[in-house]
């Protein structure tokens, strides 16, 4: 397995009512074909940068504010655009030409969305703690186990959970990762995805979601786990 054989792979992937960011576009907030092609750059630069990653955090589904736009798992675009201080886009992707692919003209964005991209909190707590032990740059890799957005029946900019015939595929991807960067420790964030890759036999250690008031706990587990490492 090759990277351009994964992304390839990656793209082939179309679903009603799922976003692929790496084989699609849309007119509706996207800025076209562009954008399409700016994602797959991103996640080709991330996988190259994390050849020799050690872990893989892994929670369920991507979501419309995180790699929908960014093209990159557990990573919103105004992380990649620099409009986080607390987090350098260089520990993502190094030196690079960070672009946004949302369309700030598109009426669906509201304002700050519209001047800096979209934001997901989730996405920045991961950041940040995974900077705090060292470990952005570069020995992470961040994934979904449906690495796809799921969205509502004609609602884009909105996220559901996956299926289990999404979970099914997912799966196989998350699989191709594993070739593609062998002997990675596997961490999932939050419940539902321990639940998931467990139900798959995949071994992994779990740590709290960041949502819905955890990002303390998260941060916590986190370290405990680095420091044991």
């Amino acid at each position: 397995m090759t990277i351009e054989e994964f992304i390839k792979n990656l793209q082939a992937y179309h679903k009603e009512n799922v976003f692929n960011p790496w084989g699609e576009f849309d007119t509706s907030c996207d800025i076209g074909q562009r954008g399409l092609d700016i994602r797959v750059a991103n996640l080709r630069r991330y996988l190259e940068l994390r050849k020799n990653a050690h872990y893989l955090f892994i929670a369920e589904g991507l979501g419309y504010q995180g790699g929908h736009f960014s093209g990159i798992a557990i990573t919103s675009e105004r992380i990649l655009l620099g409009e986080h201080p607390s987090v350098d886009p260089k520990s993502v992707l190094g030196e690079w030409n960070y672009e946004r692919t949302s369309n700030p003209e598109s009426p669906l964005l509201n304002r700050t969305q519209k001047l800096k991209g979209f934001n997901e909190p989730t996405d920045t707590v991961v950041w940040n703690a995974l900077n705090t032990h060292g470990l952005a740059a570069f020995d992470v890799i961040l994934w979904n186990i449906f690495p796809f957005h799921p969205h509502q029946l004609g609602k884009l900019l909105t996220n559901r959970t996956p299926s289990t015939e999404e979970l099914d595929t997912g799966i196989e991807f998350a699989k191709q990762l594993l070739e593609l960067v062998p002997g990675m420790k596997i961490i999932a964030i939050g419940g539902k995805a321990a639940t998931t890759l467990a139900r798959y036999g995949v071994k992994a250690q779990a740590v709290r979601h960041p949502s819905m008031g955890g990002a303390n706990e998260f941060r916590q587990e986190v370290a405990k786990l680095f420091a044991e490492k």
